[in-house]
Order: C-alpha cells, then sequence, then structure tokens
C-alpha cells in the first residue's frame, strides 16, 4: 500500500528516463526556482567568495558530472580547483587555505555533485548567522535513491561517513581550528568547528546540497511509532501545522499514526468532554513510542487526556497556541490573570473556545498540575518568542524545547507571476497586495489596522486579494479586490500566493505565522508588525519587512514598498531561499530529531538525522515531486450560511452566549442518541448486541 507521503509515479517519461539521483534535468540547468539571486547580500555586502576543491586520483569516474554541477550553480563568485594526488595536491589545499582572497571553502569528492542551488542556500545562511560551518542534506543513490542524511551536531554519528561536499566551512574558522586534518579528510571538521568562538559555530539548512554516489549505503534503522493526536483533524491553521508535522516525521522514518477526538466526541460538546475512553484504549493498545498532541480545544477544554496517557508513554505537546497554559483561552495577549491564575473573572469566557465562568479555575488549577508533574507533557514550541511565553507562564522546570513547523517547499514555489495572473484572471500591470486568514476579518489578526492600511494606498494600479473566509466582501470598501474565498488545495493556494507582489499583515500575536512563510516560498515578500512569532516567520530585511506597533507604520511602510518594484523583487528571491533553509520538511524534522534525541527518546542508532528517500519528493527540483495536500480548510459555506452567520454577528457579535452552547450541545446529543438507537433498530436478527 502506497503512504499518502509518496510522491506521485505518473512519470510519462518512464523509469528508464529518471536519473538515479532523482533531481530533475541535472547536472545542467534547472529551473526549479524562476527567481534570480540578487547582486549582492540583503546587507548589501558582496555574495562570498568561495573556492570548491575536488581532489582527483586515478581515472575519477565521473568527474565531469562533478564539475559540470559547479558550473550549474550560477555562482559568479565560486572557483573550482581540481588538486591532483600527492604533493601537487598538498601544496594545492595549502595554497587554498592560504589565500585572503577565498571566504568559504567546500570539499567536493570526484564523482560526486552538488545539488542546484547549493552554493547560493549554504552561502545565504552562513552570511545570515555568521556561522564557522553550514551543513545541508546529503542525497545517497545507487540505481535510485536510497536516502537522505546530515550530519549530527552531537553523539556518535554512526552510518556511511561524510566527506565534506555537505559542508561549507569559512576559511578563517579552519585555520583557526588549525588547517585540515593529516589524511585530508574534510568532514571531521565539523565535530573540530564545534569549539569555535562564533556565536552559534554550525548551523544545518533542511535542503538538498549534495548528491553522492554511494551503492554501499545501509537503509536506516527502523524509526519510532508515534501518534499524533489533534481535537479535531488537520483543517485550519493548527490542524495543518500538525498534518505537517506529522508528515516530516514520517518521512524521517517514523511510523505516524493520527487520532482526532472528534471521532469519539462532537465538537458542540466540548466544553463538557474531558473522557475519550475509546481514543485512550486504542492508543494504549497500540503499542506506540510516542504521543505528540496538536491542538485539542476543537474537542475538550482539558488536557485530562494527555494525563492519562502519560501515565504509560511519552507525551509532548506542541504550541500551535496557549491553550494549553490557560484556563480556556489560546491567545491571552497581556490578560493580567494568567500570572495569578484563570478563574470567573475571565474577560472573555465566551470567545472560542468557550468556557463556562464557574468552570475555569479548576481548568486551569488541573492544566498547571499536569504540567508540573510527574506526567508533564514535553511542550513544543514553534519559535522562539512562543519559549519565551510557554517559560514566562508555565510552572517552573517545566520541559520546553523549540521545534520549526513544516513546510511544503516543492509546492509553494516561484512560478511566472505573468501566467500565474492570466490564469487566474488577475490583472497584469497591477501591484497585487495579499492579506490571508482562515478567517480574514477576524479582529484577532488585527484586522482593523490591516483595513485602514489597505484604504490607504487603494488607487489606480492596485489590486488586492483577500484568501479566507469572507462573507460580505463589498463591506471592506477596496476597489479592485479579489476574494477566491477559503482554497483547500495547497497547490491552488500557492499559484495565487505567487501571483501576487507583496504579503501584508496586520496581526500582533503569533505564535509563527504560517502564511509568510508559505507566501515567502513562493517569493512573495511580507510585510507585518515587528512582534510575537513574526519576527521569525518574516527575517527583517531578508523575505520582507518588519515595522514598530505604532500608529501609521504599517501603512507608510506599505506605500513604500508598493513604489519599489525592484526592493520587493529582491526580498521575494531571498524569501525563497531562506525560508526553505528553514521551514522545509526536513528543516523541521531536524529540530523535532534535536528534541526528541536530546531527551533520550531515540536509540544511539538513530542520532544521525536520515530521511527515506520520498523526502526528496518534498523539493521543487525532484523528478517526482509531490503534488500537495488537499481538504486543508473547510468547504466554502453556502450562501444561507453566509447570511446567517451575519445575522448572527449582529446580534450576538462574533461570541456564543452559554445558554446557546448549552442548547446546541443538546441538540446534537439528542440527534447522537437517536441515531444510535435507530442503528440498534435496524440491525438484522441475529447479529448480536
Amino acid at each position: 500500500m502506497r503512504s499518502p507521503d509518496d510522491p506521485p509515479t505518473d512519470d510519462p517519461a518512464g523509469p528508464a528516463s529518471r536519473p538515479a539521483h532523482g533531481v530533475s534535468g541535472w547536472p545542467g540547468r534547472s529551473d526549479a526556482s524562476r527567481l534570480t539571486r540578487p547582486a549582492t547580500l540583503p546587507d548589501g555586502r558582496p555574495w562570498p567568495r568561495v573556492r570548491v576543491i575536488t581532489r582527483v586520483e586515478g581515472e575519477a569516474p565521473y568527474l565531469a558530472d562533478t564539475v559540470a554541477s559547479v558550473l550549474a550553480q550560477g555562482y559568479g563568485e565560486a572557483r573550482h580547483d581540481l588538486a591532483p594526488a600527492g604533493p601537487r595536491g598538498q601544496d594545492a589545499l595549502a595554497a587554498a587555505l592560504n589565500d585572503a582572497a577565498t571566504d568559504y571553502l567546500l570539499f567536493l569528492r570526484a564523482g560526486d555533485m552538488l545539488a542546484p542551488g547549493a552554493l547560493v542556500a549554504l552561502c545565504l545562511e552562513a552570511a545570515l548567522t555568521g556561522a564557522a560551518a553550514v551543513a545541508g542534506l546529503r542525497v545517497l543513490y545507487d540505481r535510485d535513491v536510497s536516502g537522505l542524511d546530515v550530519p549530527a551536531l552531537s553523539g556518535d554519528d554512526a552510518g556511511l561517513p561524510f566527506t565534506g561536499g555537505e559542508m561549507l566551512f569559512a576559511r578563517d574558522a579552519v585555520l583557526r581550528a588549525g588547517g585540515l586534518a593529516p589524511d585530508g579528510r574534510a568532514a571531521e571538521l565539523w565535530g573540530r568547528l564545534a569549539a569555535d568562538p562564533a556565536p552559534e559555530p554550525r548551523r544545518r539548512i533542511g535542503r538538498p546540497v549534495l548528491l553522492q554516489r554511494a551503492p554501499e549505503a545501509e537503509p536506516a534503522p527502523p524509526g519510532l511509532s508515534i501518534v499524533s493526536l489533534t481535537g479535531a483533524g488537520s483543517e485550519g491553521g493548527a490542524g495543518i501545522g500538525q498534518r505537517r508535522l506529522a508528515e516530516a516525521l514520517a518521512l524521517s522514518g517514523h511510523r505516524v499514526s493520527a487520532f482526532r477526538l472528534t471521532d469519539e466526541s462532537p465538537a458542540a460538546a466540548a466544553e463538557w468532554t474531558d473522557r475519550f475512553p475509546r481514543t485512550e484504549a486504542a492508543i494504549l493498545g497500540g503499542h506506540h513510542d510516542l504521543v505528540i498532541a496538536g491542538n485539542l480545544h476543537g474537542a475538550t477544554r482539558s488536557l485530562d487526556i494527555l494525563d492519562a496517557l502519560g501515565a504509560r508513554l511519552p507525551v509532548a505537546q506542541v504550541l500551535h497556541d496557549f491553550f494549553p497554559l490557560t484556563g480556556r483561552c489560546a491567545s491571552p495577549g497581556d490578560c493580567p490573570r494568567l500570572a495569578t491564575g484563570c478563574d470567573a473573572g475571565c474577560p472573555t469566557p465566551d470567545q472560542y473556545p468557550e468556557l463556562a465562568r464557574s468552570r475555569i479555575g479548576a481548568v486551569h488549577a488541573a492544566k498547571r498540575r499536569l504540567l508540573a508533574g510527574m506526567r508533564a507533557p514535553l511542550l513544543l514550541a514553534n519559535s522562539a518568542w512562543t519559549a519565551r511565553q510557554a517559560r514566562l507562564h508555565a510552572p517552573a522546570g517545566t520541559d520546553i524545547a523549540e521545534i520549526t513547523l513544516a513546510f511544503p517547499s516543492g509546492v509553494f514555489r516561484p512560478g511566472d507571476r505573468g501566467a500565474l495572473r492570466r490564469t487566474l484572471g488577475l490583472p497584469d500591470g497591477d501591484c497585487l497586495i495579499l492579506f490571508s486568514a482562515v478567517i480574514v476579518d477576524a479582529p484577532s489578526k488585527g484586522f482593523a489596522d490591516l483595513l485602514a492600511a489597505l484604504r490607504s494606498v487603494a488607487g489606480p494600479g492596485v489590486g488586492f486579494v483577500g484568501i479566507g473566509r469572507l462573507d460580505d466582501p463589498a463591506r471592506l470598501g477596496l476597489p479592485n479586490l479579489f476574494a477566491p474565498g477559503l482554497i483547500a488545495d495547497e497547490a491552488r493556494l500557492a499559484a495565487w500566493y505567487g501571483a501576487c507582489d507583496l504579503h501584508v499583515s496586520a496581526s500582533r500575536v503569533e505564535t509563527l505565522g504560517q502564511v509568510p512563510v508559505e507566501a515567502g516560498l513562493c517569493g512573495t515578500p511580507t510585510l507585518a508588525y515587528a512582534v510575537s512569532g513574526l519576527t521569525q516567520a518574516v527575517i527583517d530585511g531578508v523575505s520582507g519587512r518588519l515595522v514598530p506597533p505604532e500608529p501609521g507604520a504599517l501603512a507608510r511602510a506599505l506605500a513604500e514598498l508598493i513604489r519599489d518594484e525592484p526592493a520587493r523583487r529582491r526580498l521575494g528571491a531571498f524569501a525563497r531561499i531562506a525560508l526553505e533553509n528553514r521551514f522545509s520538511h526536513a528543516a523541521s524534522a531536524l529540530t523535532l530529531h534535536a528534541a526528541l534525541a536530546g531527551r533520550g527518546l531515540l536509540p544511539e542508532s538513530q542520532l544521525r538525522p536520515r530521511f527515506v528517500p520520498a523526502m526528496l519528493g518534498r523539493f521543487a527540483f525532484a523528478v517526482e515531486r509531490h503534488p500537495g495536500a488537499a481538504g486543508t480548510v473547510q468547504a466554502p459555506s453556502s450562501a444561507l450560511v453566509r447570511r446567517l452567520r451575519r445575522a448572527k454577528k449582529a446580534v450576538f457579535g462574533r461570541n456564543l452566549p452559554l445558554w446557546i452552547r448549552r442548547a446546541r450541545f443538546v441538540s446534537v446529543s439528542l440527534r447522537r442518541s437517536l441515531g444510535r438507537g435507530l442503528n440498534r433498530g435496524l440491525r438484522p436478527a441475529g447479529s448480536g448486541r
């Protein structure tokens, strides 16, 4: 049976024409990223000068492919030296190490190939971080791709030895470390440079940089059996994030099983449901090694199921929002009650996730007892800001690890903007401003600020694209507005992103912010406030611009970027490179691997991060590219539902009073009871209980 993570197999060219290394048209020109590398680094410095050194011994089969892969990088600041064996080769290495005109060194074995865009990706990460060494993924292949791996940061790095072609070394750092080893092995520098005085001496990027023929490569050892537990499944922002984390784990060789609490109890009962005996029994009976929970508040208002599961196996909770730390809300903002203890004085009990005032204090106390106890889940924060907030509000000693979310960079990729606009029916010459959320006009997304900024720049030559649920687009008063609604297909969503010139967000609280990353991978930069997790989703001056959360700041920056097309294109080009480095499925898997390995949840044989061959299909240059997911959000509402929703807002606002919630709960419970009774009554004779 094929896994949903397997790439499609409908290659019209047939298996015989597919390259064994799995990369389309390589070595040669690759159109996987349609963006031209900017002339300088983001801060205006020139691109680093790189010396690629290949030691040639004997006949060196496939050397022509090695040379071609370096030339095809299109990296004008690179020099490729072919060093012969013996004393002359040693002299060449010494000359490279002592060449003050060289910034970085890369040691590429004869017969190996650099992957498309490898030098640009490695050099940009090195320039942004100041790392002494940067490593990327190695693709291992023989007759077909057998797997991918990347150097470990600690522990016994067992497996096929690395050869150095997957690593970029700062020349100054190599000299500080004493130069190359006597045997000339470059890869051993990776371990030595851990002691370099740079703030972060070693970095890893989550994209392939080396293609290596390795018939001797052995398959990775079997992974863990992991449960991905959610309240309501994989729809919506947090559900999408959780699904992609599960994909990253599966692509790392783990076996992942998804469980959804609403399969046992409906969402309307969430406020009154704390126990899920069938789900709990199924998980505990499955002989799993680990549970990783996403948002649960779509089915419950407590963490009781994590307490029950934690008695038998390790549990982790992803902080897609702050619900695990509060009495009921997902985003407490600056509410002072969180510090003193959430209770019946909660100012927003009727906002989702709603909870009766009388229960808030007890639920908050139970969560804190769990987090402070022996069964406490590991909290996985999806940004540095989220981790800081968790440490501030969780009980002292709570175990918190920082991870990154996963994004399908092979689906969210740049396209021909003009062609995309023609396909979607968008004006070709306008500057199109994108804004997007599951509920576009949600106050929690700073919609009032956003609308004011958009209205301030409306005029000839400017258009707007609002993606998400928007019941009454005309109410916005924006001319030249295109509102396609909720888009449930990732490939189609990427087309809309790629057709736009700039994405704008006025949100002030995001644990990360997924749209800036998705749009940036498509070459569309983001303008946002310099707050919360957005400071990580948007790399200021690289993948977009961040402005202080002050009146008028967003509007002024928006007007400036509309006038400056070269700046937008430059930011979009950097966004594609930098965000793939940091937010691909592989990049996310590396952070999950570090979190699990650091807590002894992985055996010694799995300390080197490895990936199954299907991981390659998550990148744009793969021959067999994964098509992306569908059904990521709910289907568009009917006109009647939209009218009813507007009427409800007019009477009650966006909140649901307790009496309506109780009535809905009773109605759903009665329907379920009647349904069960009807099913029992329709059973044929002799069918059992």
